[in-house]
């Protein structure tokens, strides 16, 4: 049975009615592999590296979802590698999704996130299989848990827990992970690993992101377009779930993820809005962000700081 996404171009239909043409992959997503740090060594290998990467992603069918081939999930995977000995490739990784907002030209960032523990191996031409029930190498786990996660969240964005199918999957590559001793994949490594992340989807102190996405996209910004100052409002409702996150888990990577992909975002959101609301938005971010006092004075003057 074939999973329904709404696609952007129908919202004003109600949500699950809609039905989208078969036949395409979920994603676009741009790859680029970075080797300026690497001196001495052929580019052959990272050059086959980012086409096996592009490939994977973008060919590669994920799930039963459908979409048309317009409606692709739009994400971005940028990898600078660090360190290449033999066939071991070490680095980070950029990680980037997006949706546009419905009836506009405008598209938000849904994520915006770098991994720190990226540690592979590959051997150029090494063919990169993907398969649902098993993992061929670190690099496809890491493949997998990235567009699982993309997709996770997207559907999220549309319909309330929406994604929930893509995190337990996402789950499963961490606990399938965890047991080759790779970096990254282990809980309580660190508060920032894939496993760090993936927990604050579905850790029940920190789920609450998973309903922000929600209220923020869907029924915030899709409604803006038309509705500026109701769109608006439920925005600033949403953010108490940020609250929320900060009380029960304050070094959750929920808070840096919400803050690198909607700071700045918030900025333009506030810039017209009353100044009971722009202080209202103020006063819930300043406390978990006051690193950031400079955007954040940006929101609460709006445009009267410009």
């Amino acid at each position: 049975m074939n999973i329904l996404r709404p696609h952007i171009s129908t919202l004003v239909v109600a949500l699950g009615a809609t039905a989208l043409t078969a036949g395409a992959q979920e994603l676009r997503c741009q790859v680029e592999v970075n080797s300026q740090k690497i001196e001495g060594t052929s580019k052959s290998v990272f050059e086959t590296l980012q086409s096996s990467i592009n490939d994977y992603m973008n060919e590669n069918r994920f799930s039963t979802a459908t979409f048309s081939p317009t409606e692709r999930i739009e994400c971005r995977l940028y990898l600078t590698v660090s360190e290449y000995e033999g066939d071991r490739i070490k680095g980070d990784l950029q990680v980037q999704l997006s949706r546009p907002v419905y009836n506009s030209t405008y598209t938000t960032t849904l994520m915006n996130f770098k991994d720190t523990k990226i540690d592979f191996e590959y051997k150029e031409g090494d063919p990169l299989v993907y398969n649902e029930t098993s993992q061929q190498s670190n690099l496809t786990a890491i493949l997998d848990y990235y567009a699982y996660l993309f997709l996770g969240i997207d559907f999220d964005s549309f319909s309330p827990m929406g994604g929930q199918q893509f995190f337990d999957r996402a789950q499963s590559v961490v606990q399938t992970a965890q047991s080759t001793g790779e970096v990254g994949w282990k809980a309580f490594e660190d508060t920032k690993n894939r496993a760090a992340v993936l927990s604050s989807f579905m850790d029940n102190n920190t789920s609450g992101i998973r309903r922000l996405m929600y209220d923020y996209h869907r029924k915030g910004l899709d409604e803006m377009v038309t509705s500026p100052d109701k769109g608006r409002a439920v925005i600033t409702e949403s953010l108490k779930e940020i609250q929320t996150i900060y009380k029960n888990a304050p070094m959750s990577v929920a808070l840096s993820m919400f803050r690198d992909s909607k700071l700045d975002e918030l900025v333009n959101i506030y810039s017209k809005a009353p100044q009971t609301e722009r202080e209202e938005a103020y006063e819930l971010l300043q406390p978990i962000y006051p690193t950031d006092i400079e955007r954040l004075e940006k929101i609460k003057k709006g445009d009267e700081g410009n």
